[in-house]
């Protein structure tokens, strides 16, 4: 048994939420991780469509098939058949006597049907990030909006516990307040200087 200090009374210890505050936030940022993951590469992604397409990689392929003879169903069946697709095109066409036009939603097969050449160009979808746009996008089910609103109120709450975890001249009243200051002076500076919205 500990002795008492001089005096023969122990001091009561006094009780301090930061324990308990960094253990939830601790838990909170652990949760939050693959959700941050999916907001932050879309997040990236979609910053830059201007200058790339995050959703879907173009590519371009040709096949020489030889002469294609027959009207425009009998020459694109022959045609989707060596490709070995099966999928219904969305419209086919002539754009030239010689020059057949198999269109699909993410791909165009421009047929030569005199030489057999033909170019395959289109586009494959970037798998993960068009996922995770499609997620941070709210693309998908409306039951996504309860997940999207947890998730922002998780972050809130991270941001908030974060600034009382530590005391003293490390925590919100020392050096933390200047850095609080300082991340919401960013966005501040920033429209101030491109004129708003």
């Amino acid at each position: 048994m500990p002795e008492a200090p001089e005096g023969g009374k122990r001091q009561a210890r006094r009780w301090s939420p930061r324990p308990l505050l960094r253990s939830l936030h601790r838990d909170a940022g652990y949760f939050a991780v693959g959700l941050t993951l999916v907001y932050a590469l879309s997040g990236l992604a979609v910053n830059h469509i201007a200058e790339w397409d995050p959703n879907f990689r173009n590519y371009e392929a040709t096949r020489e098939l030889g002469p294609v003879p027959g009207d425009d169903d009998t020459a694109s069946r022959a045609v989707l058949a060596s490709f070995g697709i099966t999928t219904a095109p969305r419209e086919v066409y002539r754009a030239a006597p010689d020059d057949l036009e198999i269109l699909f939603d993410h791909r165009t097969l421009h047929v030569n049907t005199v030489t057999g050449h033909v170019l395959d160009e289109g586009q494959k979808p970037r798998f993960l990030l068009r996922v995770a746009n499609w997620l941070h996008l709210n693309r998908g089910k409306k039951q996504w909006t309860y997940i999207a609103d947890a998730y922002a109120v998780g972050l809130l709450f991270l941001a908030i516990s974060g600034m009382f975890m530590l005391p003293g001249k490390k925590g919100l009243l020392g050096r933390g307040a200047l850095m609080v200051l300082a991340g919401i002076a960013i966005p501040a500076i920033y429209v101030g200087l491109s004129g708003g919205p």
